[in-house]
């Protein structure tokens, strides 16, 4: 594993670019920009630029998808393009919007695919491995210079998983998890993966698989934060009166709170400081269930962010 020179708050986010297809009871839109990494680089640059996106994407995805992205501070040096079709889904939200079916998965570009982190990248402090198989995290873990569990506080990782790599790559999952800082999933996949119903539990059993701290994703209801020594955060969500489409919700979670953290300095952070970026990561994802894809995050005007930050704060204030 060769040294790296370590490049302070900068991130690097590595994971899928999708071509997604999605209906709602009301709606239905195809060729949106998708995928955990794409959600989460353009999450993170509204706090933090530039942003170093790792991935791949075959001969048919949209070129505005690419030039919005560029156009909001992210480098697209580490994204792969390939002569083949784009990873794409298609699936179907219904009443509740808290349920789906999934229709179609075209793994295409994804179904060899190697993570090719570019030297730059490599070197940046904070590493997000958004949704991939843990074969592929591993890769980027690797090639960013973290070896398993070595705690060195100069970075900072942050990791989100699916039900699916829990079923099939459960042994290759569990080889990631000592060296997160942060390791982020749903209620979910958190109890599937800690072997128990209760969450509070659940938090204390993943803990105890090496991350350092442990965030459940609880949807329209928030997040709890496990930290060590028995510590708690419970952040509710924004209350929306109608959500347009959730897809990439998480995604986008995971790198505001990415974002959030480099624009604070250099690693290590508090737990003070992961309660900010969850609350910001919260906040954002809000916008994100108002609208097809990343549309209202590319329409986000300066200032809507903060003040939802504001009004969701009187609104939690006892």
């Amino acid at each position: 594993m060769s040294e790296v020179t370590i490049t302070p708050s900068t991130v690097v986010i590595g994971g899928t670019i999708a071509i997604d297809h999605v209906k709602t009871p009301d709606a239905e839109a195809a060729g949106l920009l998708g995928g955990s990494a794409a959600y989460a680089a353009l999450a993170a640059s509204f706090f933090s630029r530039p942003i170093e996106l790792i991935g791949i994407i075959g001969h048919d995805f949209p070129q505005g998808h690419l030039d919005m992205l560029e156009n909001r501070g992210i480098s697209l040096t580490g994204v792969e393009r390939s002569k083949n079709e784009s990873f794409t889904w298609s699936g179907e939200y219904h009443a509740n919007m808290n349920e789906r079916t999934t229709h179609r998965v075209g793994l295409n570009v994804l179904e060899d695919w190697q993570v090719k982190v570019p030297a730059a990248a490599a070197a940046s402090a904070i590493v997000v491995l958004a949704n991939m198989s843990p074969d592929n995290q591993i890769e980027m873990l690797t090639q960013c210079g973290i070896s398993n569990g070595s705690g060195v506080t100069s970075r900072f990782v942050i990791a989100d998983t699916m039900d699916l790599w829990i079923e099939i790559a459960n042994e290759r999952l569990h080889d990631v998890l000592p060296s997160l800082d942060l390791f982020v999933l749903n209620e979910g996949e958190a109890r599937e993966l800690a072997g128990t119903s209760n969450l509070v539990r659940a938090g204390r059993v993943l803990l105890e698989k090496g991350p350092r701290h442990v965030v459940i994703k609880l949807g329209e209801f928030g997040a709890m934060l496990f930290s060590p020594g028995g510590e708690l955060f419970r952040c509710s969500a924004w209350p929306l009166e109608a959500v347009a489409d959730p897809t990439g919700a998480g995604d986008t979670f995971l790198g505001a709170m990415a974002g959030y953290l480099a624009a604070q300095g250099a690693p290590p952070y508090n737990t003070a400081a992961l309660r900010q970026a969850i609350i910001q990561g919260s906040i954002l994802a809000s916008f994100t269930c108002e609208a097809f894809s990343t549309r209202r995050l590319e329409s986000l005007a300066a200032g809507d962010l903060d003040q939802r930050i504001s009004d969701f704060r009187q609104a939690t204030d006892w």
